[in-house]
């Protein structure tokens, strides 16, 4: 721990002033600072050069201690066309930034600022990376990032990183109402209120773009090996029209969907996009990538994790080993 004393030196105001007249404008603490410091740089070499190394031994232990201790949260706010990112500390969770959303869209105190992003008095602005990257951090579950938000207010979407789930997304009205309902008791506990928020919002959750889910990802059919991947495919039986930008969950047209999410055998990795196949009703075709984000490529994963087990009855890590096992020993086999 660092070491600081205290030297406290009584002067008569008059011998300060005099003094300061012979100091060129330096005012007489400064002018000791230096004397101390002067003093500091005559000491042995040796000596001086052990002190200064624990005294930066010790800032730097306690600067680490103070980020270990300090929470996040992460926000990217779209409004009026404009976007924003942002983190937080300390940190919010569900329900807070919950309640922040509700004062702001419901003018509560009355002084509600234009923009969501001025309820935020401390926000630290980052970039798209970082707010992904303490997305994987959230997913994490190191309890340093307590929250991670995508508030789209032109689409009036709130969408939240559950650890457990990814992302989950509501209306703002159902959050803004479930917010009303866990918090409009004074006497209710903190677990009374998240039992209440989360209650009222259970079945309410929509599908939205950049933000899929871990019940959007189910699997059918056998898992395929091919071109150096596993290729897996994905059921379309959510709302594919709202998450990849389509128009087939209708009955207007014969258009169909296929979904494919790769892992690279060689890398031992999931691939960080989706493969999108548009099979239209007059027989052409239109194919493209959606990459996934942290919290996405996680929740994928563990499904296929899941997926490969029950298939192959071994694990992902396990079964592409084999797979590279196999093809480094075919040619030894030719020959």
């Amino acid at each position: 721990m660092a070491q600081q004393e205290e030297l406290v030196l009584w002067i008569d105001r008059r011998w300060k002033n005099a003094i300061e007249k012979h100091l060129n404008g330096e005012a007489l603490q400064e002018h000791l600072e230096n004397v101390l410091d002067e003093l500091c740089n005559q000491l042995p070499e040796l000596e001086y050069e052990r002190i200064s190394h624990e005294i930066q031994s010790e800032a730097a232990a306690r600067r680490a201690a103070e980020e270990a201790a300090r929470t996040y949260a992460a926000y990217h706010v779209t409004e009026h066309g404009q976007e924003w990112y942002f983190k937080t500390s300390p940190g919010e969770e569900l329900l807070e930034a919950g309640k922040k959303l509700r004062s702001y869209i419901t003018k509560g105190n009355g002084v509600t600022p234009d923009k969501f992003i001025g309820m935020f008095f401390s926000g630290q602005p980052i970039t798209a990376k970082e707010f992904n990257d303490l997305t994987a951090l959230r997913m994490e579950n190191t309890g340093k990032v307590r929250g991670v938000f995508d508030m789209n207010f032109d689409k009036s979407e709130f969408s939240a990183v559950s650890i457990m789930d990814g992302w989950q997304t509501w209306a703002m009205h159902d959050v803004s109402v479930a917010v009303y309902h866990a918090t409009r008791s004074q006497f209710a506990s903190n677990d009374d209120r998240w039992r209440k928020l989360l209650d009222h919002l259970s079945g309410k959750e929509i599908t939205s773009a950049g933000h899929l889910a871990a019940n959007n990802f189910s699997f059918s059919d056998e898992i395929i090996e091919g071109d150096g991947k596993l290729n897996f495919y994905i059921q379309a039986d959510f709302d594919v029209d709202s998450a990849f930008g389509t128009f087939v969950c209708t009955d207007q047209n014969d258009d169909w969907l296929n979904i494919y999410a790769n892992y690279d055998v060689e890398k031992d990795h999931l691939c960080d996009t989706l493969e999108l196949n548009l099979c239209k009703g007059d027989g052409s075709e239109e194919s493209w990538f959606y990459r996934l984000n942290a919290a996405e490529q996680e929740v994928l994963l563990r499904k296929m994790e899941a997926f490969c087990q029950q298939q192959t009855s071994m694990s992902l890590r396990d079964y592409t080993q084999q797979l590279r096992d196999s093809e480094s020993l075919t040619p030894e086999m030719q020959m």
